[in-house]
């Protein structure tokens, strides 16, 4: 009975970690930003608006290990991305859009709650890398 039970709870694990891995991205869904950006962390993202260029930022972005763009280009001004996790690879999105001399960054994950200050923390890197540029 124990052995069965481990089998089968073994077994949901990798069904969820095959889920997280494969689970689709719809651009329509992720690709947007909210009406008002400021500067604030939430529980389970954050916000950034700081002066600078689109190009610069998503040069450093594409450099990012496990990152790839979902949608969005720096001619069309607004790029998403998606980060996963090293190990679970867990996504979160980023997306990033020109407000004339301003850029507008949002960072969030897509499962969970609270994303424990991780998208924060890569976005402060990113800019952190933009400035000693």
């Amino acid at each position: 009975m124990i052995k069965t039970l481990a089998v089968l709870l073994l077994a949901a694990l990798v069904a969820a970690m095959v889920y997280i891995r494969a689970a689709p991205s719809d651009p329509d869904r992720w690709h947007r930003m909210p009406e008002s950006v400021s500067d604030r962390d939430l529980e389970g993202g954050a916000m950034r608006r700081v002066e600078g260029e689109i190009a610069a930022l998503d040069a450093i972005i594409r450099d990012t290990p496990r990152t790839r763009v979902l949608a969005g280009s720096v001619e069309a001004g607004m790029i998403t991305y998606i980060t996963r996790s090293r190990v679970f690879g867990f996504p979160d999105y980023t997306t990033v859009r020109q407000d004339g001399e301003m850029l507008e960054i949002f960072g969030r994950a897509r499962f969970g709650k609270s994303d424990l200050g991780v998208n924060a923390a890569r976005i402060d890197g990113w800019l952190g890398q933009v400035q000693a540029r």
